[in-house]
């Protein structure tokens, strides 16, 4: 039988590591937005991680005719009012470098005292003709008071996980895998894959 084709709805190359390391292992060929060649960009438009994540997956699903898999990821905080939240990825602008959005976020949170803050990360599955399953997790620590580290990518540098008193851009894959708010949803969905599996060739007419 041949592997199960899913897209993953990025062009981030370092997600796009981390989720297959994460689900290696089971009859799956993964690929990801780079293989496609000019793709029209989604309208991030939603007003939730779960509203983002369903309308990357399901776009680019039709579009390109296999299933895909969408996270929508960002980190909240307390202080903020839970900014930079959905608009993590560009909260210092539609182009915005992951140096330049954490500057941002270090000068709004020069002066406070409360740190707390949590990355969550939710996923969208969904098939062509519009079914999808939804998977959710957080993981929860502190905002730095300047960058820390030099592996991962995004926020990681400012985000102080203390079980482990280490910043996420110190830990390990193994460990980021284990604790993350990805690697937390991802390790949920690989936990049900085997009817990931299934529920996709049931879609495509297979089983």
């Amino acid at each position: 039988m041949q592997p199960v084709i899913i897209v993953l709805a990025t062009r981030n190359r370092g997600k796009s590591e981390e989720i297959r390391r994460v689900l290696a292992g089971y009859p799956i060929d993964f690929r990801d937005l780079n293989d496609f060649g000019v793709l029209p960009d989604v309208v991030e438009d939603g007003l939730t991680f779960e509203e983002n994540a369903y309308k990357k997956s399901s776009f680019y699903s039709r579009i390109l005719g296999f299933p895909a898999l969408a996270d929508d990821s960002g980190l909240v905080v307390e202080a903020l009012n839970g900014a930079p939240g959905i608009l993590s990825a560009r909260y210092a602008g539609s182009d915005a470098t992951d140096e330049q959005n954490i500057q941002k976020l270090l000068a709004a949170m020069d002066d406070q005292v409360n740190r707390a803050a949590a990355f969550v990360c939710v996923l969208s599955l969904s098939m062509p003709g519009g079914a999808a399953l939804t998977y959710e997790a957080e993981c929860e620590g502190l905002i730095t008071t300047q960058p820390v580290g030099q592996n991962g990518f995004g926020y990681d540098p400012v985000f102080y996980y203390p079980p482990l008193e280490k910043t996420f851009s110190q830990l390990t894959m193994p460990e980021k895998n284990s604790v993350s708010h990805r690697g937390k949803a991802f390790n949920e969905f690989k936990s049900e894959l085997d009817k990931i599996i299934t529920w996709i060739r049931q879609r495509q007419g297979e089983v």
